[in-house]
């Protein structure tokens, strides 16, 4: 019996490394894949379409609206979820009938530990250790300097909406070396046009997800803030935890190389 700790200070106790899998959360069903697990994840939200193979795997619905009964049909011996992509309500059903660990991921360390954790969980330990390697790696060879100024990062529009301090988004603009305009709040700030245009932003970075900000909305920003550089960018590298942080810092090298 092994007992596991998760991001929340829950325990969880495995009889043995688990052979039925369902995750709630896309960019972890994305790094179960890459550790090599597709023969074990028995369910999958909607939204979990990396790789191409997770399509083919049965759908427990939303991460904001998974089918608890639909999860439970499955008979899961092992449930992985995240504390901000799936609601508490769902969580608590399932816990008490099921294994469930929780992920809480804010920072590019969190993120990297989350990855050892799945290792851990799944008996694919030295897998984990690999693919942590790959990103650090990665990570390392991204330039921080010269700084690359303010920068005002949206997710959504009307209402606008950016990325505070203490999220995964933010540790990925820092990382890149922008400074977030945002960083003195927490969460997704709405930002009305007026507060958008006091920031000041030296770049505004309009996220292809969860918002999908297209060429037209371009004009759009530019109009509201005509000193800023704006920049369609993919949402995934910087949202996405997990493996897809080993091409998520070769695009935020490129990204740098192309705004110089």
């Amino acid at each position: 019996m092994a007992v596991f700790t998760d991001a929340l200070g829950r325990t969880i106790s495995l009889p043995a490394p688990p052979e039925r899998i369902v995750s709630l959360v896309p960019s972890l069903t994305e790094t179960l894949f890459a550790l090599g697990l597709e023969a074990r994840i028995v369910g999958v939200t909607r939204f979990c379409e990396r790789p191409p193979q997770a399509r083919l795997k049965p759908i427990v619905g939303g991460t904001k609206n998974p089918n608890v009964e639909r999860i439970l049909s499955l008979k899961p011996d092992l449930v992985i979820a995240n504390q901000e992509e799936n609601r508490q309500e769902d969580i608590l059903a399932l816990e008490g009938r099921l294994p469930v660990y929780v992920t809480a991921i804010r920072t590019i360390p969190e993120a990297l530990q989350t990855i050892e954790a799945l290792g851990a969980l799944t008996d694919t330990a030295e897998r984990a250790q690999s693919l942590i390697e790959d990103i650090q790696q990665a990570w390392l060879a991204l330039p921080t300097s010269p700084p690359l100024g303010r920068a005002l990062y949206l997710i959504w529009r009307r209402p606008y909406m950016s990325v505070g301090r203490d999220t995964f988004t933010h540790a990925m603009l820092e990382a890149a070396g922008w400074e977030n305009v945002c960083a003195d709040q927490t969460r997704y700030p709405v930002l009305e046009p007026e507060t958008m245009q006091s920031l000041q932003p030296d770049f505004v970075l309009l996220a292809s997800e969860p918002y999908r900000f297209k060429p037209e909305h371009r004009a759009e920003i530019q109009a509201l803030l005509p000193r800023a550089r704006i920049l369609h960018v993919d949402g995934a590298m910087f949202s996405w935890y997990g493996v897809r942080m080993r091409e998520a810092f070769p695009y935020l090298k490129n990204l740098r190389q192309q705004i110089s």
